[in-house]
Protein backbone atom coordinates (compact mmCIF):
# COMPACT_ATOMS: atom_id res chain seq x y z
CA UNK A 1 0.00 0.00 0.00
CA UNK A 2 1.18 4.11 -0.79
CA UNK A 3 2.70 5.31 1.91
CA UNK A 4 2.22 8.71 3.94
CA UNK A 5 4.90 10.61 3.82
CA UNK A 6 4.87 14.43 5.58
CA UNK A 7 5.81 16.72 3.09
CA UNK A 8 9.33 18.12 4.89
CA UNK A 9 10.39 14.92 4.57
CA UNK A 10 9.82 14.51 0.66
CA UNK A 11 13.80 15.70 0.29
CA UNK A 12 15.08 12.29 1.11
CA UNK A 13 13.45 10.76 -1.62
CA UNK A 14 15.17 10.26 -5.00
CA UNK A 15 14.45 13.91 -7.13
CA UNK A 16 11.92 11.60 -9.26
CA UNK A 17 9.85 10.79 -6.67
CA UNK A 18 9.64 14.41 -5.16
CA UNK A 19 6.16 16.49 -5.23
CA UNK A 20 7.31 18.72 -7.46
CA UNK A 21 8.24 16.13 -9.67
CA UNK A 22 4.71 14.64 -9.52
CA UNK A 23 2.89 18.20 -10.15
CA UNK A 24 5.16 18.18 -13.21
CA UNK A 25 3.67 15.02 -14.17
CA UNK A 26 0.52 15.49 -14.27
CA UNK A 27 0.75 18.96 -15.79
CA UNK A 28 1.97 17.06 -18.58
CA UNK A 29 -0.40 14.27 -18.64
CA UNK A 30 -3.86 16.40 -18.44
CA UNK A 31 -3.51 18.34 -21.37
CA UNK A 32 -2.31 15.58 -23.57
CA UNK A 33 -6.22 14.38 -23.18
CA UNK A 34 -8.48 17.96 -22.89
CA UNK A 35 -6.70 19.52 -25.19
CA UNK A 36 -6.75 16.65 -28.08
CA UNK A 37 -10.18 16.54 -27.44
CA UNK A 38 -10.49 19.99 -27.56
CA UNK A 39 -8.61 20.35 -30.58
CA UNK A 40 -10.38 17.48 -32.67
CA UNK A 41 -14.27 18.35 -31.09
CA UNK A 42 -15.46 21.37 -33.45
CA UNK A 43 -14.62 19.31 -36.33
CA UNK A 44 -15.85 16.12 -35.04
CA UNK A 45 -19.39 16.96 -34.11
CA UNK A 46 -19.81 18.72 -37.18
CA UNK A 47 -18.40 15.76 -39.49
CA UNK A 48 -19.61 12.88 -37.28
CA UNK A 49 -22.91 14.42 -35.87
CA UNK A 50 -23.97 17.25 -37.69
CA UNK A 51 -24.15 20.26 -34.67
CA UNK A 52 -25.10 23.40 -35.13
CA UNK A 53 -24.59 26.18 -32.86
CA UNK A 54 -27.19 25.30 -30.91
CA UNK A 55 -25.99 21.64 -30.29
CA UNK A 56 -22.22 22.92 -29.61
CA UNK A 57 -23.76 25.08 -26.86
CA UNK A 58 -25.59 22.28 -25.49
CA UNK A 59 -22.97 19.86 -25.17
CA UNK A 60 -20.46 22.79 -23.70
CA UNK A 61 -22.95 23.33 -20.90
CA UNK A 62 -23.57 19.65 -19.81
CA UNK A 63 -19.62 19.48 -20.01
CA UNK A 64 -19.49 22.38 -17.52
CA UNK A 65 -22.50 20.64 -15.14
CA UNK A 66 -19.86 19.01 -12.70
CA UNK A 67 -17.49 22.00 -13.02
CA UNK A 68 -20.55 23.49 -11.05
CA UNK A 69 -20.80 20.32 -8.74
CA UNK A 70 -17.19 20.77 -8.27
CA UNK A 71 -18.41 21.30 -4.77
CA UNK A 72 -18.43 17.93 -3.88
CA UNK A 73 -15.03 17.62 -3.60
CA UNK A 74 -15.75 18.70 -0.53
CA UNK A 75 -17.50 15.65 0.62
CA UNK A 76 -15.11 13.23 -1.20
CA UNK A 77 -12.30 13.92 0.42
CA UNK A 78 -13.30 13.44 3.99
CA UNK A 79 -13.32 9.70 2.80
CA UNK A 80 -10.25 9.80 0.27
CA UNK A 81 -7.25 11.78 0.23
CA UNK A 82 -6.58 14.54 -2.48
CA UNK A 83 -3.72 13.20 -3.83
CA UNK A 84 -5.64 9.93 -4.89
CA UNK A 85 -8.68 11.57 -5.58
CA UNK A 86 -6.80 13.99 -8.30
CA UNK A 87 -5.08 10.82 -9.95
CA UNK A 88 -8.14 8.54 -9.55
CA UNK A 89 -10.37 11.82 -11.62
CA UNK A 90 -7.51 12.15 -13.97
CA UNK A 91 -7.78 7.84 -14.98
CA UNK A 92 -11.21 9.15 -15.33
CA UNK A 93 -10.50 12.01 -18.09
CA UNK A 94 -8.39 9.44 -20.10
CA UNK A 95 -10.36 6.56 -20.18
CA UNK A 96 -13.37 8.64 -20.68
CA UNK A 97 -11.62 10.67 -23.58
CA UNK A 98 -10.25 7.10 -25.36
CA UNK A 99 -13.91 6.46 -25.68
CA UNK A 100 -15.41 9.51 -27.36
CA UNK A 101 -15.44 8.06 -30.85
CA UNK A 102 -17.33 5.13 -30.27
CA UNK A 103 -21.00 7.16 -29.77
CA UNK A 104 -20.81 9.85 -32.73
CA UNK A 105 -24.58 10.96 -31.80
CA UNK A 106 -25.76 13.89 -29.80
CA UNK A 107 -26.96 11.66 -26.90
CA UNK A 108 -23.31 9.55 -26.67
CA UNK A 109 -21.58 12.65 -27.29
CA UNK A 110 -23.25 15.01 -24.49
CA UNK A 111 -22.70 11.19 -22.33
CA UNK A 112 -19.19 10.77 -22.61
CA UNK A 113 -18.66 14.37 -22.20
CA UNK A 114 -20.19 14.27 -19.00
CA UNK A 115 -17.82 11.69 -17.79
CA UNK A 116 -14.86 12.80 -19.13
CA UNK A 117 -15.69 16.52 -17.59
CA UNK A 118 -16.45 15.00 -13.92
CA UNK A 119 -12.68 13.73 -14.39
CA UNK A 120 -11.10 17.33 -15.49
CA UNK A 121 -13.11 19.11 -13.34
CA UNK A 122 -12.41 17.22 -10.13
CA UNK A 123 -8.39 16.80 -11.32
CA UNK A 124 -8.22 20.59 -11.92
CA UNK A 125 -10.25 21.52 -8.41
CA UNK A 126 -7.97 18.87 -6.43
CA UNK A 127 -4.55 19.82 -8.74
CA UNK A 128 -5.20 23.67 -8.13
CA UNK A 129 -5.49 22.92 -4.09
CA UNK A 130 -2.23 20.47 -4.27
CA UNK A 131 -0.39 23.53 -6.02
CA UNK A 132 -0.92 26.16 -3.68
CA UNK A 133 -0.35 23.61 -0.60
CA UNK A 134 2.80 22.44 -1.50
CA UNK A 135 4.59 25.70 -3.31
CA UNK A 136 5.59 28.46 -0.79
CA UNK A 137 4.17 31.85 -1.53
CA UNK A 138 7.53 32.90 -2.92
CA UNK A 139 8.08 30.22 -5.58
CA UNK A 140 4.50 29.84 -6.74
CA UNK A 141 4.16 32.21 -9.22
CA UNK A 142 7.18 31.10 -10.88
CA UNK A 143 6.40 27.10 -10.78
CA UNK A 144 3.29 27.84 -11.78
CA UNK A 145 4.40 29.49 -14.73
CA UNK A 146 6.71 26.42 -15.82
CA UNK A 147 3.74 24.00 -15.06
CA UNK A 148 2.25 25.80 -17.47
CA UNK A 149 4.75 25.56 -19.53
CA UNK A 150 5.28 21.84 -19.34
CA UNK A 151 1.75 21.30 -19.99
CA UNK A 152 2.12 23.28 -23.70
CA UNK A 153 5.29 20.56 -24.20
CA UNK A 154 3.26 17.60 -23.86
CA UNK A 155 0.51 18.73 -25.60
CA UNK A 156 2.56 20.07 -28.05
CA UNK A 157 4.10 16.50 -29.08
CA UNK A 158 0.48 15.16 -29.27
CA UNK A 159 -0.77 18.26 -31.98
CA UNK A 160 2.80 18.14 -34.04
CA UNK A 161 1.89 14.49 -34.36
CA UNK A 162 -1.80 15.16 -35.39
CA UNK A 163 -0.50 17.76 -37.86
CA UNK A 164 1.90 15.56 -39.11
CA UNK A 165 0.51 12.16 -39.61
CA UNK A 166 -3.21 12.92 -39.64
CA UNK A 167 -3.52 13.12 -43.79
CA UNK A 168 -0.67 10.91 -44.91
CA UNK A 169 -1.62 7.95 -42.35
CA UNK A 170 -5.18 8.92 -42.69
CA UNK A 171 -5.72 8.81 -38.75
CA UNK A 172 -9.18 8.60 -37.79
CA UNK A 173 -10.96 10.81 -34.65
CA UNK A 174 -11.34 6.99 -33.05
CA UNK A 175 -7.26 6.45 -33.71
CA UNK A 176 -6.14 9.73 -32.56
CA UNK A 177 -8.48 10.17 -29.10
CA UNK A 178 -7.63 6.56 -27.75
CA UNK A 179 -3.72 7.37 -28.35
CA UNK A 180 -4.16 10.92 -26.39
CA UNK A 181 -6.69 9.59 -24.13
CA UNK A 182 -4.69 6.41 -23.14
CA UNK A 183 -1.60 7.88 -22.66
CA UNK A 184 -2.91 10.33 -19.94
CA UNK A 185 -4.58 7.37 -18.18
CA UNK A 186 -1.34 5.44 -17.83
CA UNK A 187 0.36 8.20 -16.56
CA UNK A 188 -1.95 8.54 -13.71
CA UNK A 189 -2.28 5.18 -13.07
CA UNK A 190 1.43 5.57 -12.98
CA UNK A 191 1.63 7.85 -10.49
CA UNK A 192 -1.18 6.69 -8.27
CA UNK A 193 1.04 3.73 -7.36
CA UNK A 194 4.46 5.15 -7.71
CA UNK A 195 4.30 8.03 -5.89
CA UNK A 196 3.69 8.35 -1.35
CA UNK A 197 1.32 10.29 -0.31
CA UNK A 198 2.21 13.46 0.54
CA UNK A 199 0.68 15.42 4.01
CA UNK A 200 0.70 19.00 4.12
CA UNK A 201 1.74 21.07 7.37
CA UNK A 202 -1.29 22.49 7.03
CA UNK A 203 -4.92 20.19 7.69
CA UNK A 204 -7.70 21.30 5.45
CA UNK A 205 -10.95 22.40 6.32
CA UNK A 206 -13.66 19.17 4.97
CA UNK A 207 -16.53 21.36 4.89
CA UNK A 208 -17.79 24.10 2.41
CA UNK A 209 -16.07 27.47 3.41
CA UNK A 210 -17.49 30.34 2.23
CA UNK A 211 -15.40 33.53 4.21
CA UNK A 212 -17.05 37.44 3.80
CA UNK A 213 -13.23 38.84 2.79
CA UNK A 214 -12.93 36.11 -0.40
CA UNK A 215 -15.61 38.22 -1.42
CA UNK A 216 -13.44 39.75 -4.41
CA UNK A 217 -11.74 36.15 -5.37
CA UNK A 218 -15.18 35.19 -5.72
CA UNK A 219 -16.25 37.71 -8.01
CA UNK A 220 -13.72 37.53 -10.19
CA UNK A 221 -13.83 33.39 -10.15
CA UNK A 222 -17.35 34.41 -11.50
CA UNK A 223 -16.30 36.75 -14.25
CA UNK A 224 -13.40 34.41 -15.29
CA UNK A 225 -15.61 31.39 -16.13
CA UNK A 226 -18.34 33.55 -18.09
CA UNK A 227 -15.94 35.23 -20.17
CA UNK A 228 -14.05 31.81 -20.49
CA UNK A 229 -17.09 30.18 -22.09
CA UNK A 230 -17.46 32.41 -24.67
CA UNK A 231 -14.21 31.75 -25.99
CA UNK A 232 -13.67 27.87 -25.38
CA UNK A 233 -17.24 27.46 -26.88
CA UNK A 234 -17.39 30.05 -29.65
CA UNK A 235 -14.16 31.08 -30.79
CA UNK A 236 -13.09 27.74 -31.61
CA UNK A 237 -16.11 27.06 -33.33
CA UNK A 238 -16.26 30.38 -35.43
CA UNK A 239 -12.60 28.69 -37.00
CA UNK A 240 -14.21 25.61 -38.14
CA UNK A 241 -18.13 26.99 -39.33
CA UNK A 242 -17.01 30.72 -40.75
CA UNK A 243 -13.84 29.97 -42.08
CA UNK A 244 -14.09 26.03 -42.31
CA UNK A 245 -10.79 24.74 -40.69
CA UNK A 246 -10.05 21.54 -41.18
CA UNK A 247 -9.08 19.16 -38.56
CA UNK A 248 -5.21 19.23 -39.40
CA UNK A 249 -5.61 23.81 -39.83
CA UNK A 250 -7.33 23.82 -36.42
CA UNK A 251 -4.78 21.64 -34.27
CA UNK A 252 -1.65 23.75 -36.26
CA UNK A 253 -3.52 27.09 -34.84
CA UNK A 254 -3.24 25.21 -30.94
CA UNK A 255 0.07 24.35 -32.09
CA UNK A 256 0.89 28.23 -31.91
CA UNK A 257 -0.79 28.48 -28.96
CA UNK A 258 1.25 26.16 -27.29
CA UNK A 259 4.66 27.13 -28.29
CA UNK A 260 3.82 30.56 -27.35
CA UNK A 261 2.47 29.19 -24.02
CA UNK A 262 5.95 27.52 -23.57
CA UNK A 263 7.99 30.63 -24.16
CA UNK A 264 5.81 33.10 -22.41
CA UNK A 265 4.30 30.96 -19.53
CA UNK A 266 7.36 31.20 -17.58
CA UNK A 267 7.49 34.85 -18.56
CA UNK A 268 4.10 35.20 -17.26
CA UNK A 269 4.96 33.89 -13.56
CA UNK A 270 7.61 35.80 -13.07
CA UNK A 271 5.70 39.10 -14.26
CA UNK A 272 3.48 38.01 -11.36
CA UNK A 273 6.31 37.46 -8.84
CA UNK A 274 7.80 41.36 -10.08
CA UNK A 275 4.85 43.31 -11.03
CA UNK A 276 2.44 41.55 -8.59
CA UNK A 277 -1.01 40.61 -9.11
CA UNK A 278 -3.26 43.69 -9.35
CA UNK A 279 -1.06 44.65 -12.14
CA UNK A 280 -0.81 41.31 -14.13
CA UNK A 281 -4.54 40.82 -13.81
CA UNK A 282 -5.63 44.47 -15.36
CA UNK A 283 -3.03 44.07 -18.13
CA UNK A 284 -4.67 40.51 -18.56
CA UNK A 285 -8.69 42.09 -18.63
CA UNK A 286 -7.68 44.91 -20.74
CA UNK A 287 -5.98 43.24 -22.95
CA UNK A 288 -8.88 40.91 -23.26
CA UNK A 289 -11.54 43.64 -24.06
CA UNK A 290 -9.65 44.56 -27.29
CA UNK A 291 -9.58 41.16 -28.39
CA UNK A 292 -13.63 40.21 -27.94
CA UNK A 293 -14.06 43.51 -29.88
CA UNK A 294 -12.10 42.38 -32.54
CA UNK A 295 -13.81 39.47 -32.71
CA UNK A 296 -17.42 41.42 -32.91
CA UNK A 297 -15.43 42.99 -35.74
CA UNK A 298 -14.73 40.15 -38.13
CA UNK A 299 -18.63 39.54 -37.98
CA UNK A 300 -19.68 43.24 -38.22
CA UNK A 301 -17.00 44.55 -40.67
CA UNK A 302 -16.07 41.11 -42.49
CA UNK A 303 -12.15 41.27 -41.17
CA UNK A 304 -10.60 38.04 -42.17
CA UNK A 305 -9.27 35.07 -41.50
CA UNK A 306 -5.51 35.82 -40.41
CA UNK A 307 -6.63 38.42 -38.08
CA UNK A 308 -9.22 35.87 -36.58
CA UNK A 309 -6.40 33.43 -36.09
CA UNK A 310 -4.29 36.05 -34.30
CA UNK A 311 -6.67 36.99 -32.09
CA UNK A 312 -7.16 33.53 -31.21
CA UNK A 313 -3.27 33.23 -30.28
CA UNK A 314 -3.99 36.53 -28.19
CA UNK A 315 -6.50 35.59 -26.65
CA UNK A 316 -5.42 32.20 -25.15
CA UNK A 317 -2.45 33.92 -23.89
CA UNK A 318 -3.60 36.27 -21.81
CA UNK A 319 -6.08 33.47 -20.45
CA UNK A 320 -2.20 32.02 -19.02
CA UNK A 321 -2.27 34.99 -16.63
CA UNK A 322 -5.00 33.60 -14.77
CA UNK A 323 -2.48 32.18 -12.44
CA UNK A 324 -2.61 35.64 -10.71
CA UNK A 325 -5.70 34.68 -9.77
CA UNK A 326 -4.47 31.89 -7.91
CA UNK A 327 -1.57 33.46 -6.34
CA UNK A 328 -3.58 36.22 -5.42
CA UNK A 329 -5.69 33.95 -3.16
CA UNK A 330 -3.08 32.03 -1.63
CA UNK A 331 -1.31 35.49 -0.24
CA UNK A 332 -4.93 35.79 1.73
CA UNK A 333 -6.04 32.35 2.49
CA UNK A 334 -6.10 31.01 5.78
CA UNK A 335 -3.55 27.55 5.09
CA UNK A 336 -6.23 25.33 5.93
CA UNK A 337 -9.13 27.21 3.72
CA UNK A 338 -6.98 26.04 0.09
CA UNK A 339 -8.57 22.55 -0.54
CA UNK A 340 -12.32 23.83 0.34
CA UNK A 341 -12.57 27.03 -1.08
CA UNK A 342 -10.88 25.34 -4.23
CA UNK A 343 -13.81 23.54 -4.35
CA UNK A 344 -15.71 26.72 -3.81
CA UNK A 345 -14.06 28.70 -6.41
CA UNK A 346 -14.41 26.01 -9.06
CA UNK A 347 -17.89 25.93 -8.27
CA UNK A 348 -18.79 29.76 -8.78
CA UNK A 349 -16.43 29.45 -11.80
CA UNK A 350 -19.23 27.59 -13.54
CA UNK A 351 -21.88 28.73 -12.33
CA UNK A 352 -22.51 30.78 -15.33
CA UNK A 353 -21.14 27.98 -17.22
CA UNK A 354 -23.90 26.19 -16.78
CA UNK A 355 -26.05 28.22 -18.51
CA UNK A 356 -24.51 30.40 -20.93
CA UNK A 357 -23.52 27.67 -23.92
CA UNK A 358 -27.12 26.79 -24.55
CA UNK A 359 -28.17 30.46 -23.82
CA UNK A 360 -25.26 32.08 -26.16
CA UNK A 361 -25.86 28.83 -29.04
CA UNK A 362 -29.10 30.52 -29.51
CA UNK A 363 -27.52 34.07 -30.01
CA UNK A 364 -25.07 32.53 -31.48
CA UNK A 365 -27.98 31.34 -34.81
CA UNK A 366 -29.11 35.25 -34.52
CA UNK A 367 -25.75 37.42 -34.21
CA UNK A 368 -22.45 35.81 -33.73
CA UNK A 369 -20.91 39.65 -33.21
CA UNK A 370 -22.90 39.90 -30.50
CA UNK A 371 -21.77 36.69 -28.28
CA UNK A 372 -18.24 38.56 -28.48
CA UNK A 373 -19.66 41.63 -27.61
CA UNK A 374 -21.00 40.50 -23.94
CA UNK A 375 -17.67 38.80 -23.71
CA UNK A 376 -16.03 42.01 -23.78
CA UNK A 377 -18.70 43.70 -21.63
CA UNK A 378 -17.72 40.69 -19.13
CA UNK A 379 -13.89 41.71 -19.24
CA UNK A 380 -15.06 45.08 -18.79
CA UNK A 381 -16.23 44.02 -15.63
CA UNK A 382 -13.59 42.29 -14.31
CA UNK A 383 -11.18 44.66 -15.76
CA UNK A 384 -12.90 47.06 -12.58
CA UNK A 385 -13.20 44.26 -10.13
CA UNK A 386 -9.00 43.97 -10.78
CA UNK A 387 -8.81 47.80 -9.92
CA UNK A 388 -10.03 46.71 -5.75
CA UNK A 389 -7.09 44.16 -5.53
CA UNK A 390 -4.24 45.79 -3.29
CA UNK A 391 -0.22 45.84 -4.11
CA UNK A 392 0.49 43.59 -1.91
CA UNK A 393 -2.70 41.44 -0.80
CA UNK A 394 -2.45 39.36 2.66
CA UNK A 395 -4.79 38.21 5.37
CA UNK A 396 -6.76 41.47 6.38
CA UNK A 397 -5.82 43.59 3.17
CA UNK A 398 -7.62 41.57 0.92
CA UNK A 399 -8.87 44.80 -1.01
CA UNK A 400 -7.88 47.87 -1.51
CA UNK A 401 -11.29 48.68 0.73
CA UNK A 402 -10.09 46.90 3.68
CA UNK A 403 -7.18 47.27 6.09
CA UNK A 404 -7.88 45.33 9.47
CA UNK A 405 -6.66 42.01 11.47
CA UNK A 406 -7.96 38.90 9.82
CA UNK A 407 -10.70 37.35 10.07
CA UNK A 408 -10.39 34.52 12.38
CA UNK A 409 -11.45 31.42 11.00
CA UNK A 410 -14.82 30.37 11.78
Amino acid sequence: MTRTLPLAEARHLPRWRRPMVLLFLMAAAMPVAFATWSALLNNFVIDVAGFDGSDIGWLHTVREIPGFLAIGVIAIIIFVREQVLGLVSLTLLGVATAMTAWFPTLGGILTITMLSSIGFHYYETVNQSLQLQWLNKLRAPKILGWLLAAGSAATLVAYGLIVALWEPLNLTYNIVYMLAGGFTAAVALFCLIAYPQFEAPNPQVKRMVLRRRYWLYYLLQFMAGARRQIFVVFAGFMMVEKFGFAVHEVTALFLINLVANMIFAPMMGQAVYRYGERATLLFEYAGLVIVFLAYGGIYYFGWGVVLAAGLYVIDHLFFALALALKTYFQKIADPGDIAPTAAVAFTINHIAAVFLPAGLGYLWLISPGAVFLLAAGMAGTSLSLAMLIPRHPEPGHETILTRTAPAPAE
